[in-house]
């Protein structure tokens, strides 16, 4: 009885279940050329029924029969209403083309909304891009408590951030990542970094960024480790923002702080100081020996209690029709300050170049305070087949800096000194661009795309000061003129000019919408002219005789001003010929690309990219007369740079892909300019002129699965072959140490990076909400030296085959998400993030010492962020909770006695910070 129950119920359900029809349909985007449109909303009016599309713009809801209203939307789109009957039975298909129009679906029961800064939408456009690509959205910034750029790009896969060394991609330094803001060129602000320090770069600007690890023709052949596109944001909705936090880091703030008298005041705390330190118009635009002594600046230092570091911001965005249809445009103002105190303690040593002892034992105190504002304003104007964004970006940053050294130099171990460094570094960066694109056809086949910046940067480092003396005690220093003493020095870098365009044409042409083919062909490239000024006033005697004084070290002006008075001293002009440089650089890239579907499931993209450069140097060495004529090293070259992609799709939510190409990497411009940059402990650091461009051969192949639209598992192996590598080492012939930077024979990187983001729900419900993020990278690298190289052959590797310079052998970071809700309108997410690299080669070793090793960094942070009402957004963060110790040691394979007990050349602790940060948005 109980069987012919179920069978009749069995048979009654499916009866039920066959009369009913399905609506299907594919959902397109009509702002991106009709693309499919992965995630828009589906909603039956009047039911609980509702969907959303996949990947590939595609739905299917079964429905009873009868009469329903289909309610299609996405977030910044129009919300389309179609009426419809459906009989039993009966497959009905629905396809539409959605059209941006920035209605907000109000009215209507949202299944999900997804825009480009979420997480979800950039994994399946990672999913469906034919590229090996990796992006990071402001949605994921936000909720790990992110607030700038270079923060944020830890998080993604073999990517690691060293203090003051910007960022590692794939244990590779700065000088093999290239930068983009908008598919556009833009420069450094500063000549000691290949890229715009990117912690100058709030969140609060930020859309999402692409980093593209592998080639493409439209991108420059200029990297070897990754280039970062940063995309800036492009409002949907209005709306107004206002931000302030304030930050505490154990041992820097609070506590005793030294800084310059010039900067102990409200100007220098808002950034808006530093104009007492320019040259004194009496020495005029070319040196010439002069005397004057009318500086503005003073040489004393202020003892402070450090306050807390703050920060506050303001962006606002709106909207506005224009035209008669009408057409609709958006504005995006935003503004941002923040100010941070920093100290660092620690050990600071150097090796006597073949020589196992210390030439150089100090312990260094660092007190830096330093300011960051950007402001931001961009106008986005959208029709049916013109899209016109223009951004104007403004950055200044400033640095004070006082730095005190205490113990030996050359090797003098009786000496008992204290050398001190007030140094003040500012830069300029303002940016404009337009970007615009067209479709030459309504249907979006051919289209147009183009863009042009024009950057204007100036980095400078006015009157920085060297006091060197003998300590008597905690604040008294035996003081004398000359020597390396009572220097001012002024650097400037302007980049008055640079210049960048990109024109592409595209084709799409193909039967199946869902996959068309691509045909591409373009143009990018940028032009710019540097000039550098390195200036050197000595605080000289005027009588050879003059005693030694006892003075106080943080009020020593007095001295100075009461010894020019009484004729005792003269600043005079001790510039050497190579103060100035002269720079032309261009950089042109015409390129061809073609995406093509072999098959149902393989993809084929292949291009082709020529570059020339033309580089154009003119200097002087220190040895030439400074009216002489320059000397000049003029470079053109043409680099033909092929890539391939492949991608097999093994499923919809399964990928292999294959990459392979041939890119170049330029050195940073500090390290090709033929200039010595003195510090004030006798050590020193000289770019080489003579500096090649490396060429790298790089092959990718990777597999990724995409189980759910919030998860992913991916590995990739990658190999790159570099001939010429940049490397940083030391010379052999300087009288102290000396940083140099050369050109050696090859180098090889074998590696594998893993990457997954899993659901924790997977193996308990009662984890619903909770993620876990993990990604590593594994290299092995292999440098071949030249084992003779500067002038004369007068240095020498202590190894010929050793790891490359700055490559990491392995790093891992990862992430631990748990989203929770205290009621409907209160939501949080807490995020642990971990990282750390492993040891890798700072400086090559000469002369028969082992190279200086950086040793592994573990980062531990805590950031829960909470959402109330939908206005108020509250963060609070913990930042380093390992608070380990940064260590650079000398390796223990020299080839000549080293007789010192410790190894260790650099040493100091962070700090663990505190953060709290609150915004409202109305």
């Amino acid at each position: 009885m109980k069987l012919r129950f179920l069978l009749l119920s069995l048979f009654f359900s499916v009866a039920m279940f066959a009369q009913n029809g399905t609506v299907t349909g594919t959902i397109l985007d009509k702002e991106f050329n009709n693309e499919p449109l992965a995630f828009a909303n589906i909603i039956v009016k009047g039911t609980k029924q509702g969907t959303s599309t996949d990947v590939n713009g595609k739905y299917s809801i079964s429905l009873k029969p009868g009469s329903y209203t289909l309610v299609i939307g996405y977030l910044g789109y129009e919300t389309k209403e179609i009426p419809f009957t459906i009989k039993a039975n009966e497959k009905k298909v629905i396809n539409y083309t959605l059209e941006p129009s920035g209605v907000q679906l109000n009215d209507v029961e949202i299944v999900q909304v997804v825009s480009k800064e979420k997480e979800s939408a950039l994994l399946q456009e990672q999913l469906k891009a034919v590229e090996i690509k990796q992006s990071i959205g402001a949605q994921e910034m936000s909720r790990k408590g992110i607030s700038n750029v270079e923060t944020g790009l830890t998080k993604v896969t073999g990517i690691t951030k060293v203090e003051s060394r910007g960022l590692f991609i794939r244990g590779l330094e700065d000088r093999y990542n290239n930068l983009l803001i908008n598919n556009l060129a833009v420069p450094s602000n500063s000549p000691f970094k290949k890229i715009i320090p990117l912690d100058l770069f709030p969140t609060d600007i930020v859309g999402y960024m692409d980093i593209f690890k592998t080639f493409n023709p439209n991108v420059y052949g200029d990297f070897a480790g990754a280039t970062i596109d940063i995309n800036t944001t492009q409002p949907t909705e209005s709306y107004t923002k206002i931000s302030y936090g304030v930050g505490y880091v154990t041992n820097n703030n609070m506590r005793d702080f030294l800084i310059s008298s010039d900067a102990d005041n409200s100007k220098s705390f808002f950034g808006f100081g530093g104009q007492e330190r320019a040259l004194p118009s009496g020495f005029g635009s070319i040196p010439n020996g002069q005397i004057n002594n009318n500086f503005e600046s003073t040489w004393n230092v202020n003892k402070i209690s450090s306050p807390l570091n703050t920060s506050f911001g303001v962006t606002h965005a709106n909207k506005f029709d224009v035209g008669k249809k009408p057409y609709r445009m958006y504005y995006f103002i935003s503004a941002n300050f923040d100010n941070k105190y920093q100290y660092r303690e620690g050990i600071d040593r150097i090796f006597q170049n073949g020589q196992g002892i210390y030439q150089n034992d100090l312990r260094k105190s660092q007190y830096k305070f330093g300011t960051q504002a950007s402001a931001l304003f961009s106008l986005n104007f959208k029709s049916d087949r013109l899209k016109i964004t223009t951004n104007s970006l403004f950055i200044k940053a400033t640095e004070n800096l006082i730095q005190d050294q205490r113990g030996f130099t050359g090797g003098l171990v009786q000496n008992n000194e204290l050398i001190r460094l007030n140094q003040y570094d500012e830069s300029n960066y303002f940016a404009n661009q337009i970007q615009s694109e067209y479709k030459l056809s309504k249907d979006g086949k051919h289209s147009l795309k183009g863009g042009l910046s024009y950057t204007r940067t100036k980095f400078n480092q006015p009157d920085r000061k060297f006091i060197n003396g003998t300590i008597v005690n905690e604040e008294d220093i035996e003081v004398r003129f000359g020597s390396n003493n009572f220097i001012r020095q002024f650097l400037d870098v302007e980049n008055n000019f640079h210049m960048s365009g990109l024109m592409e044409y595209n084709y799409k042409f193909g039967k199946n919408e869902d996959k068309q083919n691509k045909i591409a062909f373009g143009y990018n490239g940028y032009a710019e002219y540097m000039k550098t000024s390195y200036r050197f006033i000595a605080g000289l005697p005027n009588n050879a005789n003059l005693p030694a004084s006892i003075v106080n070290v943080n009020n020593i002006d007095s001295f100075v001003q009461n010894a020019i008075a009484n004729n005792e001293i003269s600043f005079r002009e001790e510039t050497g010929g190579e103060y100035k440089t002269k720079i032309n650089n261009r950089v042109d890239g015409f390129y061809g690309n073609i995406t093509y579907n072999i098959a149902p499931k393989l993809e084929l993209n292949v291009g082709l990219r020529a570059e020339n450069t033309i580089r154009d140097l003119k200097y002087r060495k220190i040895i030439d007369p400074i009216g002489s004529p320059y000397r000049k090293i003029e470079t053109n070259q043409l680099d033909i740079l092929p890539s391939l992609n492949l991608k097999y799709a093994v499923s919809e939510t399964k990928n292999i892909r294959f990459a392979a190409s041939r890119t170049i990497t330029r050195p940073v411009l500090f390290e090709s300019l033929p200039i010595t940059y003195i510090n004030a402990d006798g050590t020193s650091e000289r770019g080489n002129e003579l500096l090649v461009n490396s060429t790298n051969n790089n092959v990718d192949l990777k597999f990724e699965v995409f189980p759910t639209k919030d998860e992913i598992f991916a590995v990739t192996a990658f190999g790159k072959y570099i001939e010429n590598p940049i490397e940083r080492t030391f010379d052999n012939a300087s009288s102290s140490q000396q940083v140099a930077y050369y050109n050696n024979k090859s180098a090889t990187l074998l590696g594998l990076e893993f990457e997954t983001i899993l659901q924790l729900s997977r193996l308990n419900y009662n984890l619903k909400g909770a993620s876990f993020g993990f990604n590593t990278s594994i290299m092995h690298t292999e440098a071949i030296a030249e084992t003779n190289r500067g002038e004369n052959g007068a240095y020498f590797d202590t190894f010929e085959k050793r790891q490359l310079q700055g490559a990491s052998n392995w790093l891992v970071n990862a992430d631990l998400k748990y989203d929770f809700k205290f009621s409907e309108k209160w939501t949080n997410t807490a995020t642990l993030v971990y990282g750390v690299y492993g040891e890798r080669i700072y400086a090559v070793g000469i002369a028969g010492l082992d190279h200086v090793y950086e040793k592994p960094f573990h980062k531990l942070d805590l950031i829960w962020s909470q959402n109330i009402n939908k206005a108020w957004d509250v963060k609070l963060s913990i930042d380093n909770l390992l608070n380990p110790t940064y260590e650079r040691v000398l390796g223990d394979e020299s080839q000549i006695p080293v007789s010192e007990n410790s190894l260790t050349v650099q040493s100091y602790k962070r700090g663990t910070g505190f953060s709290l940060g609150a915004s409202y948005k109305f």
